[in-house]
This record gives C-alpha cells, sequence and structure tokens, in this order.
C-alpha cells in the first residue's frame, strides 16, 4: 500500500467523540482530522501530544479532509490505528501470493456472506467459497509503564461482534469448509501477538476454543512508514 503523497507527520492534541482527532502540523496550525478506529485505542492515544502520521483524501468536500493514520506510542514504536487499513493490507498481500497459507489461485472475494454474518476475505467462487477470512486490526502494546515485551494483543476492549465472528468461524469449520482469523499487526514493536484476556475474558476462551476446534490463526506484522504501509512478516501466537 503505496501513499501517494507520503502521509504528512504531525502531532496528536487530543482524539474525541471517538471518530475526531486535532492535530498541529508543522506549520503551527491545528485542524481536525478523521479517526476511524472504533476501538479505545489502549497505549496507543497516551493522553498527551504524541507524534502522528495523517492521510490526505485530497477531497476539499469532505468534512474532515485528513484521516489518522499512525501515532507514535510507548518505547517509541508506531501503531497504525485506521481500522479500515487491515483489509486492504491483507487483501493485496494474498493477491500477490505472499502469504503462503493463503493461495489466490481460485479467487480472493470481499465482504462475503455466511450466515446471518459477512466475512472480510474469502477464497474461492464468491457463491460458494472455501475458505472464510475475518481480519483484526491488532494494536494493543504496552503502555508507558508496562514491560516492553513485544507481545501485542487483541481486542483493546470487549468486543461482543469479535466474539460472534469466532462462533461463526467454529459454524464454518463445523461446516466442513475452512476457517481462517487473520490478526494485522500494525505495531512496529511487534514480536508475538496474543487474545488480551484482561480486557475481554471470553473473547480469548472463544479464541482457544476455536482453535482446537480447527479455526486457523495467523498473525502477521505490518511495516509502517510514511510512504506505505505492507505485510512485512508472520508472527507466532502467544496463548
Amino acid at each position: 500500500m503505496i501513499f501517494d503523497p507520503p502521509l504528512e507527520a504531525v502531532t496528536l492534541l487530543r482524539r474525541y467523540k471517538r471518530f475526531m482527532a486535532d492535530v498541529v502540523r508543522a506549520d503551527g496550525s491545528e485542524i481536525t482530522v478523521h479517526c476511524p478506529n472504533t476501538g479505545s485505542m489502549k497505549n496507543c492515544v497516551l493522553g498527551e501530544p504524541q507524534q502522528a502520521l495523517i492521510s490526505d483524501s485530497g477531497n476539499p468536500k469532505r468534512k474532515y479532509r485528513h484521516t489518522l493514520e499512525a501515532l507514535q506510542v510507548a518505547y517509541g514504536h508506531w501503531a497504525g490505528v485506521n481500522t479500515a487499513r487491515p483489509n486492504a493490507l491483507v487483501e493485496e498481500a494474498v493477491r500477490a501470493g505472499q502469504i503462503p497459507a493463503l493461495d489466490p489461485a481460485s479467487g480472493v472475494e470481499r465482504e462475503v456472506k455466511y450466515g446471518d454474518s459477512r466475512f472480510d476475505l474469502a477464497l474461492g467462487e464468491r457463491a460458494d467459497p472455501h475458505t472464510f477470512i475475518e481480519v483484526k486490526n491488532v494494536t494493543l502494546g504496552p503502555g508507558p509503564e508496562d514491560e516492553d515485551d513485544g507481545v501485542i494483543a487483541f481486542p483493546d476492549s470487549v468486543t461482543e461482534r469479535g466474539q460472534k465472528h469466532l462462533q461463526t468461524l467454529m459454524a464454518v469449520v463445523a461446516s466442513g469448509k475452512r476457517a481462517v482469523l487473520f490478526f494485522c499487526v500494525q505495531h512496529s514493536g511487534a514480536t508475538a501477538a496474543r487474545p488480551a484476556d484482561e480486557i475481554d475474558v471470553r473473547y480469548g476462551l472463544l479464541l482457544r476454543e476455536a482453535i482446537e476446534k480447527g479455526v486457523e490463526v495467523l498473525a502477521w506484522k505490518v511495516a509502517l512508514s510514511a510512504e506505505g504501509f505492507e505485510l512485512e512478516k508472520p508472527l507466532p501466537i502467544a496463548l
């Protein structure tokens, strides 16, 4: 994923009303940008001015023309906070054949229905996929007072939606098809990924149950820069 123009370096002042953030540009001017993240952004927003990257939609008619893309977090690491990016990043890598476990040869589809759920990606014919993939943006790293162990967690707040996705992934396996949970780890300090049991204990229990029942879990680290984001390498899952 190449950014043209490159992302702009700014200083984040505050995030509020979930989807808004105020930033200061290099020239000292202050603007409000869109913050596309429904989570708590725990340990991403530090409650004090911090370095950030924003993108420019180029659309002057948009109420908030710019979008918050990444934040510099504890220990100098960077976290990608735009939850619209992971699906595109994973799809791009799958189509390019960069993820050995996910072969694009039979076709790659987005937003595919299964029962009353909708999965981010699927492999195979749209009318009858053989593999369903749910993508999660993983950013919960250490706070300033925590040990920098490199194990980045999901979720950053209780997620009933995420719990339902795990149950549906298990139903996919029970139906004889393949189900994959893909942790897209947008954190430059990542060395592994894990369920955030301290945040959502039920999600952690369901994840372990899903693995036992045949749901595959993949985790890949994203390389983040002002010029572009891309999946860089696989990470182990710490259970």
